[in-house]
């Protein structure tokens, strides 16, 4: 599986996409990024660096033009299937870039972009899907105290 070249482009230039072109785009590059064939589980199975980059640049991008609740539902995804891609390689080598995507999400909530509780049910959820039980998780779970008690 590969990621696009309009994608990478996209994501590379700023190109002029909707709103609803760069979700999809971005929902296709945690597909891609995450992706590995179960046969190599236990192994150092290779991994799509510059999926994992796109999907950071675009969480950035939407954030930035106000798709912070869009972005919130797209990271547990890659949360999930990025412990889970973590869990069944074997050093976890995309592990960086996996933390380095939800950072871009755990340092943008503001009370005034979406509701506190969202951000706190997002952090729950977040943690329990983390397959591994260590990325972002003193981030996470700091974030969710701040929002738990009214910022």
């Amino acid at each position: 599986m590969t990621l696009g070249a309009r994608c990478i482009i996209q994501s590379k230039y700023d190109l002029d996409v909707s709103n609803s072109e760069l979700i999809a785009d971005t929902r296709r590059a945690i597909q891609v990024a995450t992706d590995f064939d179960e046969r190599d589980t236990n192994s150092n199975f290779d991994y799509d660096f510059d999926a994992y980059r796109v999907v950071g640049s675009n969480f950035a991008r939407l954030i930035s033009i106000g798709e912070l609740a869009e972005v919130m539902k797209l990271s547990l995804k890659l949360m999930q299937d990025g412990s889970r891609q973590i869990e069944c390689s074997d050093e976890g080598l995309m592990t960086h870039e996996i933390e380095a995507c939800l950072g871009v999400v755990t340092k943008a909530p503001r009370k005034e972009c979406v509701p506190a509780s969202a951000i706190v049910v997002c952090c729950d959820q977040m943690l329990r899907s983390d397959r591994v039980g260590f990325i972002r998780n003193e981030e996470l779970r700091a974030l969710r105290e701040k929002f738990a008690q009214g910022c």
